[in-house]
């Protein structure tokens, strides 16, 4: 008997995006056994310190280290995560297979529109990135930070104008209809790898990888491989407000990224285009263009920032 164990995160949209991931794999392989094993993060059981908090308590990400624990330590063959959740780096003996094509990028409003938000709006959101981008776009809001799972945070606008969430994560719950407007990606480019979902197995898994080969998507990859290598060359995290989006078109790679001071009062943009056959090759372009432009500058305030 042929068997799969999948590990993810407890909330629903982790275990729909399990689902998702596994049904191109149950109808090519019938006969195989899948367990799915949910796997608690320190991010999940603390919701009220910051993430960097939790984060730095726990020697690793908030989001990601109790399953790569799990991971490598053959409890599981496979983890589907956010790929947004994930550091830059990938621990000795694990990689990251290509990703499944990618959900939507964009981030979403719910509760009402930017425009439509009076003065003074309390607005819900724990990343420093949309934190950012919400004051850069309008000074006069009030960000809250506000954890927990997609329908708690949801729960929320009973007590603000509105808040910020990921596209991909209210659709793979079939929550569109929450959404009052989405972010446009010229002015609120998503995190690195935002809307993709991160495959993550052991390097010495070879039924695994022959499991799952097929499963990725070749723009994808490309793209969120540019992105986050222009993240990791800016030593960036979920702690500072750094977006970046990359997309293919015409058989051309090409890679936005932003940074923004915690404050909103600064920003910095770089465009560049290479091919996706060498997409870090365009991240490090990308990350050089803003680093020539003093990003570092903001990236080390956001850094310093609680």
């Amino acid at each position: 008997m042929v068997e799969l164990v999948v590990g993810s995160r407890a909330s629903q949209l982790a275990r729909a995006q399990v689902r998702e991931f596994l049904a191109p794999v149950r109808e090519r392989f019938p006969e195989l056994v899948i367990r799915h094993r949910v796997i608690l993060e320190d991010g999940d059981l603390d919701r009220k310190a910051a993430l960097r908090e939790v984060s730095e308590r726990g020697g690793g990400s908030a989001f990601s280290t109790n399953q790569v624990t799990a991971l490598l330590n053959r409890e599981v063959d496979v983890i589907v995560h956010s790929l947004k959740d994930l550091p830059t780096e990938n621990p000795d003996g694990l990689i990251l297979l290509p990703p499944p094509p990618r959900a939507d990028v964009r981030d979403a409003l719910c509760g009402a529109t930017l425009a439509a938000l009076p003065t003074g709006a309390r607005v819900g959101t724990s990343a420093a990135r949309r934190i950012a981008q919400l004051l850069h776009a309008r000074p006069d809001l009030r960000p809250e930070r506000i954890r927990g799972n997609v329908p708690t945070r949801l729960a929320r606008l009973k007590a603000l104008d509105a808040v910020v969430l990921a596209a991909a994560g209210l659709r793979r719950l079939d929550r569109d209809a929450d959404i009052a407007e989405l972010l446009p990606l010229d002015r609120f480019p998503p995190s690195p790898g935002q809307g993709a979902l991160g495959i993550q197995i052991r390097a010495d898994n070879a039924l695994a990888r022959e499991l799952l080969a097929g499963t990725g998507d070749f723009d994808t990859d490309a793209a969120v491989r540019a992105e986050r290598a222009m993240l990791a060359e800016l030593h960036g995290g979920c702690s500072v407000p750094v977006g970046a989006f990359a997309t293919t078109t015409d058989g051309i790679l090409t890679l936005h990224g932003q940074v923004t001071s915690v404050d909103g009062t600064r920003q910095i943009e770089a465009h560049s285009s290479g091919t996706p056959a060498h997409p870090e090759k365009l991240g490090l372009a990308v990350a050089g263009l803003l680093l020539d432009q003093n990003a570092e500058s903001l990236l080390t305030e956001a850094r310093h920032t609680p």
